[in-house]
């Protein structure tokens, strides 16, 4: 499988990638600058100076065979906190990255499902080799929607800390066991 990035590359062009790899960094700024958005209170936001990225890399950006699951059984997501909300396992995905082969559970709360904002709203939760280190040790997400076909552009690039990075209080999902990634992903956000 070829990492997407040639195909993204092709199709968009190395300078559309990249600016929308800035307009998500941008916009996840915003987003916490923000004080009727941000997780954050008090000093903790007045002292905010922005999010910590790795630089961007299109080798990140992954074309994914995608794989839906549609007999999987809902279940109790354990987050950070005390509430469990429902999700199902709606697909999985399976991309090269470096030379070898991954695959990563993708995931749909149901309560998002129910709104039409994010009915077609899905969520990679995952961990690699930067997890508690340079990465917040509970995992990154990815937001994707529903894919129309049978695959699916992964950007790594736009990978970001749950709230439960910056501040308490949040019930933050954790990522399954079985989207644990045996490599570093210096993509995203970080530390």
């Amino acid at each position: 499988m070829l990492c997407s990035f040639a195909v993204v590359l092709a199709q968009a062009g190395n300078g559309d990638v990249l600016k929308d790899i800035q307009k998500f960094q941008d916009d996840l700024n915003g987003e916490y600058k923000d004080p009727a958005k941000s997780p954050l209170k008090g000093e903790q936001l007045t002292n905010f100076k922005g999010i910590h990225f790795f630089p961007a890399n299109l080798n990140y950006v992954v074309q994914a065979t995608f794989v839906r699951t549609p007999a999987e059984k809902t279940f109790k997501m354990p987050t950070s906190g005390a509430k469990t909300p429902e999700y199902v396992k709606y697909g999985q995905v399976t991309f090269t990255l470096f030379g070898k082969q991954y695959k990563l559970g993708v995931y749909q709360s149901l309560d998002l499902a129910k709104t039409k904002e994010y009915n077609d709203y899905l969520v990679i939760l995952f961990k690699d080799q930067t997890s508690g280190k340079e990465t917040y040790g509970g995992g990154r997400y990815i937001d994707l929607t529903i894919p129309t076909g049978n695959t699916i552009t992964i950007n790594f690039n736009k990978a970001y800390h749950p709230y439960c990075a910056y501040a308490e209080g949040y019930n933050c999902p954790i990522p399954p066991a079985e989207n644990y990634l045996p490599v570093r992903v210096e993509a995203g956000v970080r530390f």
